[in-house]
């Protein structure tokens, strides 16, 4: 990967790059958009955004996903522009005086309403462009080669409105367009990081929003394609065989204390953050798309021990599912339950030149 260029936007004042645009406050497209063109975003001025407190990093290079969140938040009935904009203003404020980073994290927020805003400074003129990417802030290792997008509200056993599924497929279709990335390689929060995000509901309707952004890229693609491969979530509380799975490889890596009873019980969970802060992941003492691919390596038929005892359970627990002599990721999102298409980054080389 290409090393970013430092770049600036605007005025400078003591090295710091101000919101500026063209239009003050402007609105980049009108109406209902097709694939093709913007829909409805406010830039960071529109909103009112602060100055970012440092120069944004752009990378030279393309991003080749999207990923999607919910920003856990009440999931009110004020469905207006002016919340929206409120919405923005609260998430920078929180990222810049309580995380301490250097703007908003993420690139794109969607109100419940359906309103579409510049998240971090630079990322819709960067988008438009499309060939290059404004570095985020929204998941450890992704934020130079995804898109991210906060979708207002909680997703957890709630579906997001119609405006905001709408402007949600309508954004992700036009970032597909600008950057060339397949309508497939769109994704949750979860999958790279130990988190709900974004949520079991909103989670579960990836599949939909898959499909439904390659109907409005004019693509047909298969109805597996639309189900990618994952890990899956285990939370304290949990039972059954995944769990007994997960002990067993947590033994595996020298945490020999849990005891395999398929209970995420309180001596689980306390095995779990350990094991996440001794490996540098997010310690939340749950497991999902960050812990799973170092806690499941690649184990051989000719293994015996708490590895072996892993894939054995699973493999039980799936029947006469054949389990091939060396079982590598793909095999163990299987076993999991959780396999389906694998990623693919590779640019589409339909979209605008590099």
């Amino acid at each position: 990967m290409g090393r970013f260029e430092v770049t600036r936007r605007g005025f400078l004042v003591g090295g710091i790059a101000l919101a500026g645009t063209a239009v003050l406050g402007s609105t980049v497209g009108v109406g209902s958009a097709g694939a093709t063109e913007s829909p409805a975003i406010t830039d960071c001025a529109g909103w009112a955004a602060r100055p970012n407190s440092e120069i944004v990093p752009v990378w030279n290079q393309r991003p080749v996903k999207i990923l999607v969140h919910h920003t856990a938040t009440p999931n009110g009935g004020d469905l207006s522009q002016g919340a929206g904009f409120s919405l923005s203003r609260s998430i920078q404020n929180f990222h810049m005086d309580s995380r301490g980073w250097l703007d908003t994290g993420q690139h794109f927020t969607i109100s419940r309403g359906g309103f579409v805003m510049e998240g971090r400074h630079r990322s819709l003129e960067v988008l438009r462009g499309g060939t290059r990417q404004v570095e985020g802030a929204h998941c450890t290792g992704q934020n130079v080669v995804a898109v991210g997008i906060e979708n207002e509200g909680t997703y957890i056993d709630t579906v997001p409105t119609g405006a905001l599924w709408d402007s949600l497929r309508a954004t992700c279709a036009y970032i597909c367009t600008r950057y060339g990335i397949a309508p497939t390689e769109l994704y949750g929060h979860r999958d790279f990081k130990n988190t709900a995000c974004p949520g079991d509901a909103l989670y579960g309707m990836l599949p939909r929003l898959r499909g439904e952004v390659a109907g409005l890229l004019g693509r047909n693609i298969e109805g597996g394609a639309t189900r990618k491969a994952s890990w899956p979530l285990l939370r304290p509380g949990d039972t059954g065989a995944v769990v007994t799975a997960a002990q067993y490889l947590l033994r595996d890596n020298g945490l020999t204390e849990v005891v395999p009873n398929g209970h995420y019980d309180a001596a689980t969970s306390g095995a779990v953050l350990r094991y996440q802060y001794a490996t540098g992941a997010e310690n939340v003492g749950m497991i999902g798309g960050e812990t799973w691919p170092v806690l499941a390596r690649t184990v051989r038929s000719s293994e015996d021990g708490d590895a072996a005892k892993a894939v054995e359970t699973l493999a039980a627990r799936r029947g006469a599912e054949r389990v091939p002599d060396v079982v590598t990721r793909p095999d163990w999102q299987r076993l999991l339950g959780t396999g389906g298409a694998p990623a693919d980054v590779s640019v589409d080389p339909t979209g605008p030149p590099r």
